[in-house]
């Protein structure tokens, strides 16, 4: 049995955080759901800059489209983009479909985000949630809303209209219990409503970040185990609100949990082994979504040891560790999130740059 099988049977899903045209025609996204036991893909704008960037995979649809718009419709870069990315993320979804199925909507999930410039602006992320979940027409693709303060209000009314969400740009428990409380107040509402409460959502939490923020500033014993630490941290907190009798009302009315996911997981520090945050965050009833590289290091060379203990291990020693060092983490998990919707929001707009690019030479073409 390789690592990524025993990994699923422990009972932690494996999603790929990636997806491009050509992996998806090429056969390589099937090939991993059989071999590898890969059960959803995750994508954000960085992701898609990327893929467009480095493939003509794209032209032909773009093209297409450039040809049928009116002329309203013609400089509607956005709009085009997500033309590309669901036509992706739908053919991604009907892969994973027989998984969606087989485990009654646990599994079998893909992601798209909204546009980042948004992360501050809640009643325009609902809006977009709402018309980007109604046109893929895929039950099992999920709505990534950042867990910024200002979007927790879209999330909890996207949970309420029955639109399956990735919280995702989450760095600490604060930040994961934050993102909690909106889902179960969208569920606690619909129960109220008489509506199904079981609306599928994951609570992204970043890790790997974590130690490049701190690289250098705590000593050699530290190094590269904030992350495991927090992620150690939000798995206890995770396993105390499932546990706690608010939740189990919810689940007893129909409400699933929203799960915890663990998001940035290829380590970046070329120091550190390139399995090691798979290795310390396996955990049942959880997600682990991987960059292509680390999937494949994993089920080349990875180990499936022990799963994090249910009181998040020795994450305190170590959170307690870097406080003595001087680091705020509080502050550290907000300055994490600031940068990391900064930084979505720049790969968006050189996406958006790519478009039009890409718009320019076909109109020349033309």
């Amino acid at each position: 049995m390789n690592a990524t099988r025993a990994l699923h049977d422990l009972g932690q899903s494996l999603w790929l955080d990636n997806i491009t045209r050509d992996l998806l025609a090429g056969g390589t996204l099937q090939r991993y759901i059989d071999e590898l036991s890969v059960t959803g893909l995750t994508s954000n704008p960085t992701i898609f800059n990327q893929a467009i960037r480095n493939s003509a995979a794209y032209d032909a649809q773009v093209a297409e489209r450039l040809t049928a718009a009116a002329p309203a419709q013609e400089q509607d870069v956005e709009g085009l983009f997500f033309a590309l990315a669901l036509r992706d993320l739908n053919a991604a979804a009907d892969l994973f479909r027989p998984i969606h199925e087989r485990t009654d909507r646990v599994d079998g999930w893909v992601s798209l985000e909204v546009s980042p410039l948004l992360a501050r602006d809640a009643s325009s992320t609902l809006a977009v949630a709402r018309e980007l979940h109604r046109r893929s027409g895929r039950a099992n693709l999920l709505i990534k809303i950042p867990g910024t303060p200002e979007s927790l209000p879209a999330i909890e009314e996207a949970i309420f209209a029955g639109v399956p969400v990735n919280v995702t740009l989450l760095f600490s428990t604060a930040h994961c219990r934050a993102a909690s409380e909106a889902y179960l107040r969208g569920v606690e509402r619909r129960i109220a409503a008489g509506l199904n409460p079981a609306v599928g959502s994951v609570a992204s939490l970043f890790i790997s970040r974590w130690d490049v923020a701190v690289g250098g500033k705590v000593p050699a014993e530290l190094e590269r185990r904030l992350g495991i630490a927090v992620g150690q941290q939000a798995y206890a907190d995770y396993g105390a609100q499932i546990a706690s009798a608010r939740w189990q009302r919810a689940f007893n009315a129909g409400a699933r949990p929203q799960r915890l996911l663990f998001a940035s997981t290829g380590t970046k520090d070329p120091r550190a082994p390139d399995t090691m945050y798979v290795e310390a965050l396996a955990a049942p009833l959880t997600i682990d979504t991987m960059p292509e590289g680390t999937l494949r290091a994993f089920a080349d060379h990875g180990t499936v040891r022990a799963t994090i203990p249910a009181d998040g291990g020795d994450h305190r020693a170590v959170l307690q560790g870097c406080v003595r060092a001087g680091i705020d983490l509080d502050a550290l998990a907000a300055s994490l999130q600031d940068e990391g919707a900064a930084s979505f929001a720049k790969s968006w707009n050189e996406l958006m740059a790519v478009m039009n690019t890409k718009i320019a030479a076909m109109r020349r073409v033309a």
